[in-house]
């Protein structure tokens, strides 16, 4: 078994675009989650640094309004004291130019602000030009840090304004407080939540509304095929989307135009059968002035032949139009009824078998294509017997005779119109050759197969089948 990547049906590929379609949308907009946690995970160093440097703000403005000529001393005394590994302060003389900061870090600089504001009670110019995430061994590993650490800490770069005008600059690291990160149930959270979840929602919401949208599509097909069984069943209903009814439309116009075509070419056939009557009609008088009775005879059997064949060609053409309604059908009466009609006449027919239920049906053009199957097999073989199988779901009548069989290369060809088959028994057929293209058109129209097959013990078995 070959697994196909692109599917063969519209429905498959319709969903397939879908899925691919709004699941690369979703990777591409999964960086919307990564910055919100890396803001998240950022916000416990954030709130500890703004702490920290508002402590930082207020002790170095207490020492420059001491009193006395020590307030530069005091100064740089609370700096040395403020200063260590993790928080590094300095004054400087102008503070940097605001820097493009990306959404996330700008979010945080403005919770860092806000912070050291409301601890000092008062507006306290604070600028942050860094703060990013960095994973336990210092690295920055973006949002990648998310998933590659249990204790990511924060990095950050501020400058704030004192009172006096004078500018410090501080660069700090904090830590999450004692909070540890889980990066496997993150992973997993992520996955689960982020895609498999919305995967699932995507796959059925893509699974309902294309059915919903190609189910005009399947009733056009079906539709379709119907009119290739029945060419007189009523018009497609002209509904659905813009394409479904244009295309409903043109079947329906095809349709009509089928209609008109096959009785025009009836009309001309009907015309033409009337008009050779007359002519046929003379040359028969004229056959019975001819002085030689052979003679008369050969030209009767010709006169004969062409009449057959003028007659069988007008019900080839009359046999494939389905002109009634569909009736539920008694099988088996029916089969009986043909069998108790070839046996007054002196045939061996037997029928073995009975049909589980009625089959819905065109009853007129069903008995034709059994008749025309039954006087097949009795023109060719001596005892026929019909057998009727039927499991609920598709009726198979068999009519089988045990005349001479046809040759293998000839089976599918005996369905032409016109076509006898090369055996003896059929070379003095007086048949115009057109009962199995009747009989199989009918099975057509039932939307039914024939065939036939050369049986092992010798004849030919003709099995309509006809699913219910």
């Amino acid at each position: 078994m070959t697994w196909r990547l692109w599917p063969d049906t519209l429905f498959g590929r319709l969903v397939l675009i879908l899925v691919i379609g709004m699941f690369g949308g979703q990777l591409l907009t999964s960086t919307i989650w990564f910055q919100v946690h890396d803001a998240r995970t950022l916000e416990m160093p954030a709130r500890l640094f703004a702490s920290r440097l508002a402590d930082a703000v207020r002790l170095l403005e207490h020492s420059a309004g001491s009193e006395g000529g020590n307030a530069a001393a005091l100064q740089r005394a609370a700096v040395e004291a403020l200063n260590d590994e993790r928080f590094q302060l300095r004054r400087i003389d102008a503070p940097a130019p605001p820097g493009d900061l990306p959404l996330a870090q700008r979010a945080v600089g403005e919770l860092i602000a806000t912070l050291v504001a409301r601890r000092l009670h008062e507006a306290t110019p604070v600028r942050v030009l860094d703060a990013q995430l960095h994973d336990e061994s210092g690295q920055r590993n973006g949002i990648l840090s998310l998933f590659s650490s249990r204790m990511p800490f924060g990095v950050f770069h501020a400058q704030a304004r004192l009172r006096d005008g004078t500018w410090i600059d501080v660069r700090a690291t904090e830590t999450q407080a004692g909070l540890r990160m889980e990066p496997r149930q993150l992973v997993m959270d992520y996955l689960v939540r982020i895609y498999l979840v919305r995967f699932a929602a995507v796959l059925l919401l893509a699974l309902l509304a294309v059915r919903f949208a190609v189910r005009p599509l399947k009733r056009l097909a079906g539709a379709a095929r119907a009119l290739g069984h029945n060419l007189h069943r009523p018009p497609l209903d002209v509904a659905g989307p813009a394409e479904v009814r244009l295309a409903a439309q043109s079947l329906n116009t095809m349709q009509q135009q089928l209609l008109d075509g096959i009785a025009e070419r009836t009309r001309f056939l009907a015309a033409v059968s009337h008009d050779l009557r007359s002519p046929l009609t003379r040359l028969r008088l004229r056959a019975e002035m001819l002085p030689n009775p052979e003679w008369r005879e050969r030209l009767r059997g010709d006169l004969d032949e062409m009449e057959a064949m003028v007659g069988a060609t007008l019900d080839a053409v009359r046999g494939v139009e389905i002109t009634e309604t569909r009736h539920a059908i008694d099988v088996d009466s029916m089969l009986e009824s043909l069998a108790g009609d070839a046996r007054e006449a002196g045939r061996d027919v037997t029928v073995q078998g009975r049909a589980s239920a009625p089959l819905a049906g065109y009853p007129r053009n069903l008995k034709r294509c059994l008749q025309n199957l039954l006087d097949n097999a009795l023109r060719h073989g001596n005892a026929v017997e019909i057998a009727v199988r039927d499991d609920g779901r598709m009726l198979r009548i068999a009519i089988r005779d045990d005349g001479p069989g046809i040759p293998a290369a000839e089976i599918d060809k005996v369905f032409e119109p016109y076509y006898r088959a090369s055996t003896n028994a059929a070379a003095h057929d007086s048949g115009a050759g057109l009962g199995l293209t009747i009989a199989r058109s009918i099975a057509g129209a039932h939307g039914g197969t024939l065939a036939l097959r050369n049986r092992e013990t010798g004849g030919v078995e003709a099995v309509l089948s006809i699913a219910r």
